[in-house]
């Protein structure tokens, strides 16, 4: 599979973003208005769709459901250390750290719905529809914590306001409960997610400064060598040791090398946070995405 190809349309809506904003009319004050429509419609109504499309069958997946939870966690944990590391400590400042560190376990659940597709078909779509479901959750309750504690905000109130948490536990009831979207509504919800992977790439490239991220160099290496290098190994770990299937092998493995989600930026952002620096974060991690899909694809299968 050539896995550039994969992720060169994602790369170059950020950068279309990018240019968009610098040369021509539509400015910022044009793209932080998408922000706010990004943050608190598109993508909301995009993971409702990507949790809803396939029911979830509990017992059948619950192995690779540990998987996922645990592979999870093992991200969040691995990030939330960065500032107790002892040669780290005095180069990480603490902001920083705290809306960036989501982008190490965070992904991109459009790419891992066509990776899956192309890897194992229908069954992919089903196995990665699982992942999604389970850890959602917990990447949006990881990433908003430690801003909300930085900024002094109550974090419960924080969490009941974030629309992604909100579309996240709404879809697995919906789902759990075995309801279905009706077919005349499914071609509209499809058109908003689809454009919410569109417009939410363009809007990280409209807040891209390259420059930004040369003032973090310890936290942008820690934090992508967690995501693109230390997630996969421990996907392989996990799949061996719950003695998983190849098929959900290879969907754990794929989902654990995906870039990291493009709604990094808009939540960093929305929070009062650099999203400059976030958004450069997002574009570094789509590049590494396809040397980190080659290692778990193609050594570690």
């Amino acid at each position: 599979m050539n896995y550039a190809q994969l992720l060169i349309p994602d790369f170059s809506l950020i950068l279309i973003g990018y240019l968009l904003c610098r040369y021509t009319p539509l400015n910022r004050p044009v793209w932080q208005s998408a922000e706010a429509l990004v943050y608190f419609f598109l993508f909301p109504v995009l993971l409702f769709q990507s949790i809803t499309r396939t029911p979830l069958d509990i017992g059948a997946a619950s192995s690779l459901m540990a998987a996922g939870a645990l592979l999870t966690l093992s991200g969040i944990v691995l990030a939330a250390a960065l500032p107790r590391l002892p040669l780290l400590r005095r180069h990480i400042e603490p902001r920083a750290h705290a809306a960036s560190a989501q982008v190490s376990f965070r992904f991109n659940s459009f790419i891992g719905l066509a990776l899956a597709e192309r890897l194992a078909g229908p069954q992919g779509l089903q196995l990665i529809a699982v992942l999604i479901g389970v850890c959602v959750p917990l990447c949006n309750i990881a990433a908003v914590w430690p801003m909300a504690r930085h900024a002094g905000r109550g974090m419960l109130g924080e969490l009941l306001r974030n629309p992604l948490i909100i579309a996240t536990i709404s879809a697995l009831t919906f789902n759990l409960l075995g309801f279905e979207v009706p077919e005349w509504l499914s071609p509209s919800i499809n058109r908003i997610g689809a454009a919410s992977i569109a417009l939410g790439l363009m809007v990280a490239g409209a807040g891209l400064k390259i420059s930004s991220l040369g003032k973090a160099k310890a936290l942008t290496a820690s934090l992508l060598t967690i995501r693109h290098l230390l997630m996969p190994l421990s996907a392989w770990l996990l799949a061996h040791a719950f003695g998983l299937g190849k098929a959900e092998t290879l969907i754990l493995l794929g989902f654990s090398a995906l870039p990291t989600a493009s709604s990094c930026y808009v939540l960093a952002a929305r929070m009062g946070y650099d999203g400059n620096y976030v958004a450069g974060l997002v574009t570094l991690s789509t590049v590494l995405g396809v040397p980190s899909l080659w290692l778990a694809l193609g050594w570690l299968v």
